[in-house]
């Protein structure tokens, strides 16, 4: 947690309008993190560790390492729930971490419902509509998952922020890739 950052900040569910509900998936994240406030910071550094690594950066050293008993749908579906703080960088690693032919999209369909985030991850799916409209598990997810409630707009990243931009000049000319996991 950075200085000035409160752990009463807006959750992302309060942002989406809805409410958490008593999940044993972040109860596990939290175990795993060693606290409620590391859960946020420890769920990138584990996304990062596992293939998201456009979203590197310096981690507390006194994160805990990876749990290797969450797989990666787990921690994907675990960085969009309403339980975390508002911080996009989450949402947006849990794209690339997720984004991998190696993702199920059927076990990750029936962990959203479960873990009531399908309004997010069906925002990912629709912002890889876009772009990449044939990327797994993406492509897959927007056939399985059924929305309850659609997230307001500007409330979830923009479509650009999924995706690297890269050769955009003066002249013109661009290259809109997906960003998938390393792996």
């Amino acid at each position: 947690m950075k200085l000035g950052e409160s752990i009463f900040a807006p959750t992302l569910a309060r942002k989406l309008g809805d409410t958490t509900h008593i999940s044993p998936l972040y109860r596990r994240i939290i175990q795993a993190a060693g606290s409620e406030e590391k859960a946020g910071p420890w769920l990138l550094k584990v996304a990062v560790q596992r293939g998201a690594r456009h979203y590197r950066r310096d981690f507390d050293p006194n994160l805990p390492d990876d749990e290797r008993s969450l797989s990666d749908e787990e921690i994907g579906v675990a960085l969009c729930l309403g339980h975390l703080p508002d911080r996009p960088v989450f949402i947006r690693a849990a794209s690339q971490l997720l984004s991998s032919p190696r993702t199920d999209p059927v076990k990750l369909a029936h962990l959203a419902r479960m873990e009531r985030c399908e309004a997010v991850l069906m925002h990912i799916a629709n912002a890889a509509l876009r772009t990449a409209p044939s990327v797994e598990p993406w492509a897959s997810l927007r056939k399985l998952l059924r929305v309850r409630k659609l997230a307001p707009e500007g409330v979830l990243p923009h479509w650009s922020r999924f995706v690297s931009m890269t050769g955009v000049t003066q002249h013109g000319g661009s290259h809109i890739d997906w960003l998938t996991r390393y792996e």
